[in-house]
């Protein structure tokens, strides 16, 4: 049974889409989760109440995860509140897509900066404040790796590196009892691809007719696998990517 009483959680980008289901699943299970946002206060304080309304302890928590200070100030704030952070969830991601020839340097400086350089940060603050027990990184990385879909050079390319990061970092940090994981998400329904245009008949209907198990995903399928990867229960995975994409490859 999955267990995360006595946990302390921090998901950067938790406040909306997958990262709300991220947050709300681990705290569904007993951790205590703050809840990381860049621009939208009051999504954040959204998820921070449902959480709270349910007996769970959160908080929400401003923060650049491309700039190290707001790293820095993220895990004193988050150790203040609710103790220091033994899990720690990489999920605050910027993406677009479009022929290689439309990627331009300032579109892939914005999403190396929030989804590589970001998670470097993140992962280099963890370590210096983790409890001597150890912990648990799990980063969220996408099907696309593996589905390696035209138009999405400059967003999967990001994805690449965090998920050769989780498997260097699973092996150097090993030793100090820290687990680091990642889970590759599959088209899944959230407000950002909505935003963006992504979610419409003409491309659920490719993603749906792809994908074995037939229907998008939702946040808190992805949330799901992060509470797992997270407990007690993956104590013996590390260093792995687990798809939550619905058989989609």
């Amino acid at each position: 049974m999955i267990d995360l009483h006595g946990r302390t959680a921090l998901v950067t980008g938790g406040a909306k889409g997958i990262g709300r289901g991220i947050s709300v699943a681990l705290a569904a299970e007993g951790a205590a989760v703050a809840v990381n946002y860049a621009t939208d206060p009051q999504a954040a304080e959204r998820t921070v109440a449902e959480i709270v309304g349910h007996g769970g302890r959160a908080v929400a928590l401003a923060g650049d995860v491309g700039s190290p200070a707001d790293v820095e100030r993220l895990f004193d704030q988050a150790g203040a509140a609710l103790g220091p952070v033994d899990t720690l969830v990489n999920n605050a991601a910027r993406y677009s897509f479009q022929p290689l020839e439309e990627i331009t340097p300032d579109e892939f400086e914005r999403q190396y900066r929030t989804n590589v350089l970001g998670v470097f940060l993140t992962c280099q603050a963890f370590v210096r404040q983790v409890p001597v027990a150890g912990g648990s990184i799990v980063n969220i990385s996408t099907s696309g790796i593996a589905s390696n879909t035209p138009g999405s050079a400059l967003h999967t390319s990001t994805k690449g590196a965090v998920t050769t990061l989780t498997r260097v970092l699973a092996n150097e940090l090993g030793p100090r009892h820290i687990r680091v994981n990642a889970v590759a998400a599959g088209a899944t329904d959230t407000e950002g691809a909505r935003n963006l245009g992504l979610i419409n008949d003409e491309n659920v209907a490719r993603a749906v007719a792809a994908t074995p198990l037939g229907r998008l995903g939702q946040p808190r399928d992805i949330g799901r696998v992060v509470a797992f990867l997270a407990s007690a229960e993956a104590a013996w995975i590390t260093g792995d990517v687990l798809f939550a994409s619905g058989g989609l490859r």
